[in-house]
């Protein structure tokens, strides 16, 4: 019987633990008894902890009485944990999780947690999109992917923001034993086997500049007021009063991204506004977002955020 173990703490997001659970307690009910996952609740002291939601949960062991080796070890993640200090109870156990465990990983802020435990370095790896950033940037050795619902990496397995945790275990529901089983604890959880894009599809692509009144600010302004326009390098330098080089060197130095991206960005941005409040015909809505055709909108929208514009509209229409 595979073992599953799932690391949790005082302010752990309910919803990743209790997804993957559902995932493997439903697959259980498709499987003959030998193959049955037991899962296993652990926490680094015993009794009943709060949830972030306020709920409560009771660990079934503690760190310490878990010695044995597990299938798969999972930590979950919580609101709080990007910025809170390691437990290094937590810690120690994930260490020893990893080096004998068939698998590991996280679930959603939980590779938080995985970093402290310098189980991240020179390893492809995904989080929660709010915090992607703040994960590379504390971890630098890691390769943080913005936007995948879930990552493998040999033994490691991390996972999105929370629902995502469930994506990942349907994932290795169909490894262990085939897509058949994955599919129907699916329909069983009315979710999808395999969802269509990435975590793009759900964050925003664009962020306030850090200075509003510098002359990057001054452009990011100008292109979001004139969507619809072209722009050149040449064009967009003339607005920040510099000369197309400089502009080009500050600009990304300032954002992170190209002023193409940047523009390329902003289209995307404003037309998933307009796809989930207006019943405008796509045609339209590509003009006036300044992609020029339906075609060309469904290209990047596909390229950038993995769905069609139909595909976004049909899932978001706000009504």
């Amino acid at each position: 019987m595979p073992t599953v173990a799932v690391a949790i703490f005082p302010g752990v997001q309910a919803l990743d633990v209790a997804g993957p659970v559902d995932v493997f307690s439903e697959a259980n009910l498709f499987l003959p008894p030998e193959a049955h996952y037991t899962v296993t609740l652990l926490s680094a002291e015993a009794g009943a902890l709060r949830t972030s939601n306020g709920m409560k949960l009771v660990a079934d062991e503690t760190f310490e009485q878990a010695r044995r080796a597990f299938d798969l070890a999972l930590v979950a993640g919580g609101p709080a944990l990007p910025e809170s200090e390691p437990d290094p109870r937590l810690t120690h156990w994930l260490k020893s999780a990893a080096a004998h465990c068939k698998r590991y990983g996280s679930i959603c802020t939980g590779a938080f947690a995985l970093g402290h435990a310098g189980l991240l370095d020179e390893r492809s790896v995904t989080t929660h999109w709010q915090h992607a950033a703040q994960l590379a940037t504390q971890f630098p050795r890691a390769r943080v992917d913005f936007d995948r619902i879930y990552l493998r990496d040999e033994r490691l397995v991390t996972s999105a923001g929370v629902t995502a945790g469930i994506d990942l275990s349907l994932a290795l529901v169909a490894e262990d034993h085939g897509p058949r089983i994955a599919l129907a604890v699916a329909k069983r959880l009315v979710v999808f086997a395999q969802r269509q894009g990435g975590q793009s599809q759900f964050s925003p692509y664009l962020t306030a500049p850090a200075d509003e009144t510098s002359a990057v600010a001054k452009v990011q302004s100008h292109v979001m007021e004139h969507i619809g326009e072209r722009f050149t390098v040449k064009q967009l330098a003339d607005v920040a009063s510099m000369s197309s080089r400089n502009f080009a060197r500050v600009f990304v130095q300032e954002t992170g991204v190209t002023p193409h991206e940047f523009v390329e960005r902003a289209r995307v941005d404003t037309a998933r506004k307009l796809l989930e409040s207006s019943p405008a015909a796509l045609k339209a809505i590509a003009y006036d977002c300044g992609f020029g055709t339906a075609d060309r909108m469904r290209i990047v929208f596909v390229r950038r955020i993995g769905t069609t514009p139909m595909q976004y509209r049909e899932r978001f229409r706000s009504a």
